[in-house]
Parts: C-alpha cells; structure tokens; sequence
C-alpha cells in the first residue's frame, strides 16, 4: 500500500537558478522513476535564509518541498539519492500519517452518512416516515359510546 510522503531538501545557493531549477526537476524524476512515486504537490521555495551558517558555509539555500506517494520499501533509495549527490546539502523524508488519516476518514464519512441519520430532525428529513400521533380531544370513553349506540338498536326493534 502506498503511503504518503513529504521531502524536504535545500540545494546550495553557490549554482546558477537553471542548475538549481535541473536539480529540482532531477529529484522529481527521480521519484517517479527510480522510487516509484506519485507525485502530488512538488512547491519550490527558493533560495531562504538558513537558521544557522552550515559545515559547508552556506548561510542561505534553495528550498524545494515535494509530497508524493509511494510504497515503504523505496523511500531509502531517495534518501541514498540525497547523500550521494553534492548539491543537495541538507534534507529530511517523512511520512505525512495526519494526511493519510484525514483521507481514510472522509472516504468513510459520507458510507456512514447514508446508512444511518444523526438526528431525528435529519431522518424527519430524509422522508422516514413516522407514525403519526393521534391525539384524543373527547372526553368520553369508548365503552360508553358503544353501549348507547347498542341501547338505540334495542329500543328500534
């Protein structure tokens, strides 16, 4: 089952804009092709200010943020991808589960909606019909209006 995943990585400033723009189409690539990804959000950041000055001496980078999804297993050949190319200085891979659960919940939303309401006002709605309630305004009791009915036969014959 292919799980959703969100990759961060920063490129050095030090290339020109169309070598950073390559190494950010490189990457995707590298998802669909080699990982077996799907790509679903692929956001470029630009070049942004660093929180701290890396080992490399970098005080700013080129941000790239891709969503994908793909099957558990291929993610270490991304990250493998990641540590052998030297452009690439800093990046982290993880898997998005807030997003995995907020999908699996409103694929079963609307089964749950059909086969049961919440309310009684929503099943009134719906056209569930309810019996309806009589109410009884007299204040006569059944058995007395019997017996006069039967006291009127009697006196007819």
């Amino acid at each position: 089952m292919k799980r959703i995943y969100e990759t961060m990585f920063i490129v050095s400033p030090k290339l020109d804009e169309e070598e950073r723009n390559a190494m950010a189409e490189r990457v995707r690539d590298y998802i669909v092709e080699r990982v077996g990804g799907t790509i679903e959000k692929f956001d470029r950041w630009g070049i942004r200010k660093l929180a701290y000055r890396v080992a490399k001496g970098f005080s700013e980078g080129d941000y790239t943020v891709i969503q994908f999804r793909a099957e558990p297993e291929t993610v270490d050949i991304l990250e493998r991808f990641y540590g052998i190319t030297p452009d690439v200085f800093r990046w982290q891979t993880f898997r998005r589960e807030d997003l995995e659960k907020a999908e699996k919940k409103a694929s079963l939303k609307p089964a749950e909606t059909v086969v049961e309401p919440e309310t009684v006002e929503a099943a009134e709605n719906v056209g569930v019909a309810a019996e309806p309630i009589v109410e009884d305004s007299s204040d006569e009791t059944p058995g007395v209006e019997t017996e006069a009915v039967e006291e009127v036969k009697q006196t007819e014959e």
